[in-house]
């Protein structure tokens, strides 16, 4: 054999070695893609037990002691008298994805419907100031309007000097007044689509019946875990004056409510609701009588979804309660007359931790922002 045909054999061998090669890894990776692409397999016993939260998720037992409290309170409120009745059949409010994104300190997806509206290009604050509603109400549900502040990015109510890139609006979906009604929602947006007109921005609304049925779910749950609790507190003996009452609740840091008749101990912040307040009679403290006016009969209480549980208010409450008595001379009883005893605060105690989970567990808790717009 010649060197030149020894030297084609070889190239020839390692030719089709290299070929065999090539074919060689193609199969493998077409093996791998194809096993790759098969179901894996789960073992009969080693799932991962996956528990949906489903729509009647509430806290256990949260019925039977909701209803205790009414039995200790003796709450005459119609809405109220059906506190924890149907808890376990409520729907979960869930805020929907977009809502969680658009992160507000005044709008929150969870109590408001929200309206998006688009921009070509940055709006100045003072051309969205211009085209704003003249009135923040839909019926008797407010809404507001936000942008977002091209410079912090944050969502704020528009101001002068500020720059612009998208605005969101909201409508409250429920509160003490009721739920969202069709009305209020078609006159939400026309007010919206008005002020989106006024900045050339597309508005895009949520769907009608869908933000309805969630107002009265909303509502449903709301009516259902609202509680505001009083006691009477009863002359033991003489009647008193109006002006002695007024200078005995002053001593104990109580002050005018703005109404006839309310007198209020402040809560911890300057824009804080009330803590406690004290009532009396309206028409007895509209009396031409004045400060002379007889009063055997005042109201001490307090707004249980309006009054953060870390402020205690109700420790707050038997405290003043006690005071009070003392130097009125009164003694504590429900509003059918019956004197509360140390019992009877132990049992609301109890219940007023189990109302407060409630609200917690659908992020309403006591005192917070939503909580305090919803049940407003």
């Amino acid at each position: 054999m010649s060197s030149t045909d020894a030297l084609s054999f070889t190239l020839t061998e390692a030719l089709m070695l290299a070929g065999a090669a090539v074919m060689l890894a193609l199969l493998i990776h077409g093996w791998w893609l194809a096993r790759r692409a098969q179901p894996r397999d789960v073992h009969p016993g080693n799932e991962a037990v996956r528990a949906e939260p489903g729509l009647g998720a509430t806290a256990p037992n949260s019925s039977e002691a909701l209803e205790s409290v009414l039995d200790v309170l003796h709450e005459g409120d119609a809405a109220a008298s059906t506190l924890g009745a149907h808890a376990d059949t409520l729907p979960m409010v869930v805020r929907s994805g977009s809502a969680a994104r658009k992160s507000s300190l005044r709008l929150d997806g969870l109590i408001d419907v929200l309206a998006t509206l688009h921009l070509e290009s940055p709006v100045r604050g003072e051309v969205a100031l211009a085209h704003l509603p003249t009135t923040r109400r839909a019926g008797s549900k407010p809404f507001a309007i936000e942008g977002l502040n091209t410079n912090s990015g944050e969502w704020e109510p528009p101001m002068a000097g500020e720059s612009y890139g998208e605005f969101q609006a909201g409508l409250q979906m429920a509160n003490r007044s009721g739920a969202l009604t069709e009305i209020e929602y078609s006159e939400w947006v026309q007010k919206v689509q008005t002020f989106a007109d006024g900045i050339q921005a597309m508005a895009e609304f949520p769907d009608m019946l869908e933000a309805v049925a969630q107002g009265r779910e909303l509502d449903q749950f709301a009516s259902q875990h609202d509680a505001q609790m009083s006691f009477q507190l009863r002359a033991k003996g003489a009647a008193w004056t109006l002006g002695f009452v007024q200078q005995v609740a002053a001593r104990q840091g109580m002050q005018s409510g703005g109404l006839p008749g309310r007198l209020v101990l402040p809560g911890a912040g300057e824009n804080e609701p009330p803590l406690l307040w004290l009532q009396i009679d309206h028409q007895l403290a509209m009396a031409e009588e004045g400060q002379g006016v007889s009063l055997r009969e005042v109201t001490l209480m307090f707004d249980v979804a309006q009054t953060s549980e870390s402020l205690e208010p109700f420790g707050t409450l038997q405290d003043l309660a006690r005071r009070l008595c003392r130097e009125l001379e009164a003694e504590l009883v429900d509003d059918t007359g019956r004197p509360l005893g140390p019992h009877a605060f132990l049992a609301i105690h109890e219940q007023l931790g189990t109302l407060y989970k409630a609200l917690a567990s659908r992020d309403l808790a006591a005192g917070s922002t939503a909580a305090r717009r919803l049940f407003s």
